[in-house]
């Protein structure tokens, strides 16, 4: 309210990219408090940036994403692509677009027990499929413990074995050590958790002692 509308170009909206020609500072502003008015609905005269940023902004509310995910989807939505590079490289300068954050976040996410407690080869092939490039992933998964990796493994061994007790041994075994494999832990990993939990439990793992 208040504000002058004079002058105009014809097909744009007040506010619709005041709030993103300024510094980083001001973009910044805009992404926590009152982004633009949404230039997606106002049809084919939209300014193509404008629509782009608000498809960023859009993919960025409820999660972190990678640059390769967000460069997808506005590829997806044909926006061009000097357009998408630029506005990438400014979310990069910002801090709304941080690969290596994302990679920390995802691991400790997903290989957490109460995730999906992934191992690293499962965690390094997830990061590849977002787009995060090996030594940045490397650098994520590098701050594993292996002694947590290995409770991920026994967590995830116990859960299982509640509904493996009508099955015999032999057949629990192949499925305990299938579901690690799955989640990507080695198979001698996976097999000296199965043997142990086994043995706590009362129960034991073929061609063990």
């Amino acid at each position: 309210m208040g504000h002058e509308t004079t002058g105009r170009a014809p097909g744009s909206t007040s506010g619709s990219t005041d709030a993103w020609t300024g510094g980083v500072e001001t973009g910044v502003r805009a992404w926590v408090g009152e982004p633009p008015p949404d230039p997606v609905a106002q049809g084919p005269d939209a300014d193509p940036e404008s629509v782009a940023r608000k498809i960023l902004l859009d993919q960025l509310t409820g999660r972190a994403r990678t640059r390769k995910e967000l460069g997808d989807k506005l590829a997806a939505k044909q926006v061009p692509e000097e357009i998408a590079t630029r506005l990438l490289d400014r979310f990069e300068e910002v801090g709304l677009i941080d690969d290596g954050a994302f990679a920390r976040l995802w691991v400790d996410q997903r290989q957490s027990a109460d995730g999906k407690g992934l191992a690293r080869r499962a965690l390094a092939q997830e990061l590849r499929r977002k787009g995060v490039d090996d030594e940045t992933a490397r650098e994520a998964l590098d701050e594993i413990d292996p002694g947590a990796e290995e409770d991920s493994a026994r967590a995830l061994v116990r859960r299982k074995l509640r509904s493996l007790s009508r099955f015999d041994d032999t057949t629990a075994t192949r499925r305990l050590v299938g579901m690690l494999a799955r989640k990507g832990y080695s198979s001698g990993l996976a097999f000296s958790v199965v043997r142990d939990e086994l043995a706590q439990a009362g129960r034991q793992c073929p061609g063990g002692d």
